[in-house]
């Protein structure tokens, strides 16, 4: 990664230095891929999560988002050795990266 490109620490994002909480993160895509939002704006995003889950597992998800999030794997580099498309690397990081955004503000509720 060059210096301009944003990286998604886990801990900064979250809120909490103590220890990442990637088990909620993945919880939370999967929870996502499930039960897809109709009327929100990141309605797409989970739809393009359902459809990844359905084709890999929620165990090859998981290990996608651990090495995007506390690895910093390039989104298609987390992919490797995984039996995944690069694009599906893509889009399963950018909606971890999405939904990640999103657990400081359930907690907040």
């Amino acid at each position: 990664m060059t210096g301009s490109e944003p990286l998604y620490d886990v801990r900064e994002r979250t809120g909490n230095p103590e220890h990442p909480p990637i088990d909620d993160v993945v919880d939370l895509v999967l929870e996502r891929a499930e039960n897809p939002r109709v009327d929100h704006q990141n309605a797409h995003l989970d739809e393009a999560t359902a459809t990844v889950v359905d084709r890999y597992g929620s165990e090859t998800i998981r290990t996608v988002i651990y090495r995007v999030l506390v690895e910093e794997y390039p989104f298609r580099t987390a992919t490797a050795d995984l039996d995944v498309d690069n694009v599906d690397g893509v889009r399963i990081g950018t909606a971890a990266t999405r939904f990640l955004a999103e657990l400081p503000a359930q907690s907040d509720d």
